[in-house]
């Protein structure tokens, strides 16, 4: 697969100020890009840290250049107005990562249809408000990418019995940029979605699911390592992938995976959701 450097790109990421988001950001300004931190979060939270100020000294600290910019993806207008502040910012965009998500893992039945209402807005319509608003730009790129970071869709009724609602909400991530590599295909917009092999330990996995998996999990930086992967394959040969981070790092020569635990001693990892092997 053809690789070039990620430098001088510009890289618009959504839900950055903290996990995942915030380390494809760090990851992002160490090879000198220029960094789109936007997210709600532009006061401390009482619980959570980082903000988009926080994240863009980050940014700057580690080489990079940052533009923070407080954004709720549900809002059309907004987005459209960031991403044309953005490009006149930084003279363009050149890639869109995703990573702007929310999570219910409960049933039909026990899912409030308000709450739903929610996490569509967020996972899957605000996916396609974000996407639709950085196509402009990003066909003017010689290197766009779209990154989602949602699942490989697998039909098996042990994943879609027990959360539907949200499953329904990723899986829409998922085929919306499925999509979007035939629609954009021409354009050399390469789109694809990423996933991680294990939890990720990040606010999600601690408040969504239960604090005791943070220490099977790995760090946000495998996902950021994975991003920069796809961000630096220049061909569109991975686009219309559903890529899962270790995998896709094996492939690129990666064999050493123990760094990325959060627990050294750990032995047995969780699997994230809807992945089977």
């Amino acid at each position: 697969m053809a690789m070039t450097t990620v430098a001088k790109t510009t890289v618009f990421i959504t839900g950055a100020s903290r996990g995942i988001g915030r380390e494809i950001a760090l990851a992002c300004a160490r090879q000198g890009n220029n960094v789109v931190i936007a997210a709600k979060s532009d006061t401390p939270h009482p619980k959570l840290a980082g903000t988009i100020h926080s994240v863009a000294q980050e940014v700057e600290d580690a080489g990079g250049q940052a533009l923070a910019i407080k954004l709720d993806v549900r809002e059309e207008a907004a987005v459209t107005a960031a991403m044309a502040h953005a490009a006149a910012h930084f003279g363009g965009i050149d890639v869109l990562v995703n990573n702007a998500s929310a999570i219910q893992l409960s049933s039909v039945q026990d899912t409030e249809i308000k709450r739903f209402d929610l996490i569509h807005s967020i996972n899957t319509r605000g996916t396609l408000v974000c996407s639709k608003a950085a196509i402009p730009y990003l066909k003017q790129s010689a290197n766009g990418h779209i990154v989602t970071l949602s699942p490989p869709i697998n039909l098996a009724p042990h994943w879609l019995g027990p959360y539907a609602p949200y499953t329904l909400t990723k899986y829409g991530m998922t085929l919306l940029t499925l999509g979007l590599a035939q629609e954009l295909k021409a354009d050399g917009v390469s789109c694809t979605t990423l996933w991680p092999q294990t939890t990720i330990a990040t606010a999600a996995i601690e408040y969504a699911l239960d604090p005791k998996l943070l220490k099977r999990s790995r760090t946000p930086a495998i996902m950021a390592d994975a991003a920069l992967a796809i961000l630096t394959t220049d061909d569109q040969s991975l686009s219309g992938q559903s890529l899962v981070d270790e995998a896709l790092l094996r492939e690129r020569g990666v064999t050493d995976f123990e760094h990325y635990k959060v627990d050294p001693e750990c032995e047995q990892l969780y699997r994230d959701l809807y992945l089977d092997r």
